[in-house]
């Protein structure tokens, strides 16, 4: 009887640990960062496409193939990051540094989803989709690796992987892609980026951090700079894209034009958002921000309107 209760506490606690293990990779996994890659439906969305049945499995299979790819890096990443994430005060409590979940099963799952996102990407039925699944991955992994210790550089490479969402997303619909929607794109995303470091930077005091060597290299004043240029060409660039949209289309609406506001107020609050001190996750923001989110539906609505109704 004592041995049937010995083994009984043995089963539970071995389901404790495996289901501790489950949770611990879906945390890996992120699933809250995969609202970037939302912008995979952008290109099509402006097209007016995505109430078309193929183009939106098409755009669809994009998204998903960008979920699998994006998960698969943030293993990478935790893996390499194991020892420095335990340094810091919340990153510690990953489930990797933690030891909740074993590096060779995260190394495992990680190099599975890199393989497996790419061949999603074919059933978009464009071999360039899965080309830039794989430039993604690379870029992804070589960040992980190398580019987030070298100032400004670490910058770009994060925000290129948005553009590359947003250039999947038309490809996977054989739509083509505005310069100003790409300059946009580009400016917007630096804005993120930029702004994450921002954050980062004023929550370590400004001093030496051991969880982000580049942190050591940028002044606060700089960051600012460049938080102020990507603002800027973020609005220009999206105005300039309404105003083209505006003039391929047949509507005397003025809907376009109006889609600019939302986008301005969104930036310009994500700004004062940042200089609150926070900002550090972009994602928790956006989810926890009424006003962001209620510039963002608005968006959606006028910028719908005006795409479905021209």
């Amino acid at each position: 009887m004592l041995l049937d209760s010995d083994e009984m506490a043995s089963d539970h606690g071995r389901s404790a640990v495996q289901s501790g293990v489950v949770r611990g990779l879906v945390r890996t996994a992120r699933p809250r960062q995969w609202l970037k890659n939302v912008l995979v439906f952008a290109a099509p969305a402006a097209a007016g496409v995505l109430d078309q049945r193929d183009e939106f499995v098409r755009a669809l299979v994009a998204f998903i193939a960008f979920c699998i790819a994006s998960s698969a890096t943030y293993f990478w990443n935790d893996v390499l990051d194991r020892e420095r994430d335990r340094l810091h005060p919340r990153k510690r409590l990953r489930p990797i540094a933690a030891g909740t979940v074993p590096v060779r099963l995260a190394a495992v799952v990680g190099t599975a989803g890199l393989v497996l996102a790419p061949l999603i990407a074919l059933g978009t039925g464009r071999v360039e989709v899965m080309v830039l699944i794989l430039i993604y991955e690379v870029l992804t992994v070589s960040y992980s690796t190398v580019f987030k210790h070298i100032a400004v550089v670490d910058l770009v490479a994060v925000a290129a992987g948005f553009v590359l969402r947003a250039a999947a997303g038309a490809v996977a619909v054989s739509v083509p892609m505005s310069s100003w929607f790409l300059a946009s794109v580009s400016f917007g995303a630096m804005f993120v980026v930029t702004g994450k470091r921002y954050a980062e930077l004023r929550a370590s005091g400004g001093g030496h951090t051991l969880t982000r060597s580049t942190l050591d290299v940028y002044p606060v004043e700089y960051l600012r700079t460049v938080l102020a240029i990507s603002c800027t060409g973020a609005i220009l660039g999206y105005s300039l894209w309404a105003f083209e949209s505006k003039g391929a289309s047949s509507s005397e609406l003025i809907l376009f034009e109006i889609s600019v506001v939302p986008v301005v107020v969104a930036l310009l609050r994500y700004l004062l958002v940042l200089e609150r001190g926070e900002g550090e996750a972009p994602e928790d923001v956006f989810l926890a921000d009424r006003v962001l989110q209620i510039a963002g539906l608005v968006w959606v609505v006028v910028y719908g309107l005006a795409v479905y109704t021209s």
